[in-house]
């Protein structure tokens, strides 16, 4: 069986989940969650709350948005509920765009 190939993420990508991963554990101690309190809570493991709090890139994006939810962190600045009114209007944008993008066949002759 081939070897699975390991997906490289940017630096930035993985300071942002690091960062993510310190806030929820900052929240998680603010609030004052033990690590298998807010397991419990979310219905994973002690072992996946430690992951994710050492910005682990392999746990499941909304499973981190569910822990930040329950610590108090704010996504995407939503501290006043503008999630909903930031999706709208982005749907409204993605609606003027066209549904499909297609590869230009042609080829681009730029030398001059």
């Amino acid at each position: 069986m081939p070897k699975k190939r390991l997906r490289r993420y940017t630096k930035i990508t993985e300071s942002a989940v690091a960062l993510l991963g310190e806030l929820i554990q900052l929240g998680r101690k603010r609030r004052g969650f033990s690590e298998a309190q807010l397991a419990e809570r979310a219905g994973v493991s002690r072992a996946t709350i430690q992951r994710i709090e050492k910005g682990s890139m392999t746990s499941e994006i909304g499973l981190v948005f569910e822990l930040a939810g329950l610590v108090g962190i704010p996504l995407f600045g939503d501290l006043d509920g503008s999630i909903e009114s930031t999706r709208e209007s982005t749907r409204n944008k993605i609606a003027l765009l066209p549904s499909r993008i297609r590869e230009s066949q042609d080829d681009l002759k730029d030398d001059f």
